[in-house]
């Protein structure tokens, strides 16, 4: 009997799982974008194994800090940029929101030039696959419901497990890449500003500001509460996770194949799957480019959302995948005005897209700390969130990685790094 009833709790908790799967794992997949894909080549290609122990902090990072923004949605039932305007005002509120539409249509080019640059693999030209991808993903969003919306992007999520399989088949040193990821080098290696660069880039692109700004307003407009939380958290978890060990295996394929052949300098995530096609076969170039095109056409809807949910929720107007064209026209409006400008740049002659790619996973990390601090000081207001402010370790974390990305960025400029 004691069995059945551990069975049927059991049973209740997946159900409740599957209920609420979708703002977590979604999030935390499409950190692993065109420029995240290409951030973590270019650290392969450039350092080898010797990046990998980033995972391991900014994996704990990233769980901490996404709980925080899932949590806050949960309890409080707004929007991140929606609370930042009703606790600090709105002149703060739209600093806020200028730096991330700066940084985000940074990140929508680079979506961009992830599905223009791999499809470009397969001999289809960037003057089809850019406007027809530009108008199936404003279909989606803009035609579909919320949980229709969810499905396919979850679905897209799995598809992931490409760099997976491209890592094992890359062949790497199983043990150098286990020896690295638990043993960081030495001090010396932070003297050097492209190794501090690539630091800052790989937190940068890891743990975004526009997926705190996403994961909360998702959670509100699915409807998550404080009751169903405690089920929501681990999508959250576990989306942290598969999004990192992804990561993980993009570094390795590409250390064991670029670096270890001399190949340090790669242009951008399609150039390293195409630099992989003598190196690891066929099967791994064409699984590394199917999921560059995958993951920049997802991040390509997401990040448009992400900038819309938080300009309308900082101004209090209406916004939402769930709410339709007539309901919510600023929000729309927007997130069509992104694609069109994002799309448009990628079409024009000379333009630079390898510094854009890796210049807005830089100022991705530059940025987090101030989005970081507004959180921190929303989660732990009693009277805002109750008896779901943060416990004493999750801000040790969440203070400890404001505090190291602020150190690393001005470390970064006195070595020289702006200049390099």
């Amino acid at each position: 009997m004691p069995e059945l009833r551990r069975l049927k709790l059991w049973r209740i908790r997946l159900l409740m799982f599957l209920a609420v799967i979708g703002p977590g794992f979604i999030t935390a997949n499409v950190d692993n974008d065109a420029g995240g894909i290409y951030t973590y080549s270019a650290a392969g290609a450039q350092f080898g194994y010797l990046l990998l122990w980033v995972m391991i902090p900014v994996t704990i990072s990233l769980v901490v800090v996404q709980e925080m923004s899932a949590r806050m949605g949960a309890v409080t039932g707004k929007g991140l940029s929606d609370l930042i305007r009703e606790e600090y005002g709105l002149r703060i509120t739209f600093l806020m929101m200028l730096g991330l539409v700066i940084t985000n249509f940074g990140n929508v080019v680079t979506e961009f030039a992830g599905i223009a640059s791999s499809l470009e693999l397969f001999h289809i030209s960037r003057f089809i696959s850019v406007p027809v991808s530009a108008v199936v993903v404003w279909l989606l969003v803009v035609k579909g419901t919320y949980r229709s919306v969810e499905k396919v992007f979850l679905a897209a999520s799995f598809f992931y497990f490409s760099y997976i399989i491209a890592g094992v088949l890359a062949g790497p040193s199983w043990k150098e890449a286990f020896v690295a990821t638990f043993n960081p080098p030495s001090s010396g290696a932070f003297h050097v500003p492209s190794y501090l660069y690539m630091v800052i880039a790989l937190v940068g692109t890891t743990i975004a500001p526009w997926m705190q700004f996403y994961l909360q307003s998702s959670i509100v407009e699915k409807g998550i509460t404080p009751r169903e939380y405690r089920a929501s958290r681990w999508d959250v978890i576990v989306g942290c996770l598969f999004t990192d060990i992804v990561a993980w295996f993009i570094v390795v394929a590409c250390a064991a194949t670029l670096y270890v052949h001399g190949m340090r300098q790669i242009r951008d995530a399609a150039d390293a799957a195409q630099a992989l096609r003598p190196l690891a076969g066929e099967y791994a170039y064409i699984l590394f480019a199917a999921g560059l095109f995958n993951a920049s056409l997802f991040a390509a809807s997401i990040l448009p959302i992400s900038t819309a949910y938080t300009v309308c929720e900082g101004l209090g107007l209406a916004s939402g995948v769930g709410q339709k064209l007539g309901e919510a026209k600023v929000f729309y409006w927007l997130y069509t005005l992104l694609l069109i400008a994002g799309g448009g740049v990628i079409l024009l002659p000379n333009v630079p897209l390898i510094k854009i790619s890796i210049l807005s996973q830089v100022v991705n990390g530059v940025v987090l700390p101030f989005v970081l601090i507004f959180m921190l000081l929303l989660v732990n207001k009693r009277d805002l969130m109750g008896k779901h402010v943060n416990s004493r370790w999750f801000n040790v974390v969440a203070w400890a990685t404001t505090v190291i990305m602020i150190g690393l960025t001005i470390a970064f400029v006195l070595t020289g790094g702006i200049g390099g």
